[in-house]
């Protein structure tokens, strides 16, 4: 796990989960009176083929979306897209379990929801339900103070364009913005 870079089980990719089990059951091998050596080698040789792939995988965008697949949206603009739930076979009542955990009511709170390559729930509220940040609230007494300095100010906040996001490249199936070459 620590040549994986990560700190738990959960956040493991499906080769590394693989490569975890098969190094463990080698493990067991030199007690059960095998040759430690070999077990070593072995070991050694299942752990770079484990590292060459993942610096593949950073190399060649193809061979990420073969080896780990890509996400995929289940909510668009609070409807479901049954489509997708089929071919990740997860059924409403699993998504609602997972929405449930993220503390979402309602599907059509949500304006993105996606099940990422690692199993895990992504999702974007629509901008009438998500929830104020400091910048928001900052806005506001700022706001408020212009008010009762000048009445005549406009109180409309500034929108903001939230059309290229993280979850627009994943109904594209593309990139908005490319990335530097080496973390291709």
């Amino acid at each position: 796990m620590r040549l994986a870079g990560r700190k738990s089980i959960s956040q493991l990719t499906v080769a590394q989960t693989v490569m975890m089990i098969a190094v463990g059951s080698l493990i067991i091998q030199p007690v059960s009176e095998r040759n430690i050596w070999i077990t070593m080698v072995i070991t050694f040789l299942m752990v770079t083929t484990l590292i060459f792939i993942e610096y593949i995988v950073l190399k060649y965008d193809a061979l990420e979306t073969f080896i780990y697949g890509k996400s995929l949206l289940v909510v668009e603009n609070g409807q479901l897209n049954e489509s997708n739930l089929k071919k990740l076979r997860l059924t409403v009542d699993m998504l609602e379990v997972r929405l449930r955990q993220q503390s979402i009511q309602n599907f059509s709170d949500l304006k993105w929801a996606t099940i990422e390559s690692n199993g895990q729930l992504g999702y974007m509220l629509k901008p009438e339900k998500q929830y104020a940040t400091k910048e928001d609230i900052q806005m506001l007494i700022t706001l408020i103070e212009a008010a009762q300095t000048k009445p005549a100010v406009n109180l409309q906040p500034a929108q903001s364009n939230s059309s290229d996001n993280i979850f627009k490249e994943i109904k594209n199936q593309k990139h908005i913005k490319e990335h530097p070459e080496e973390l291709k």
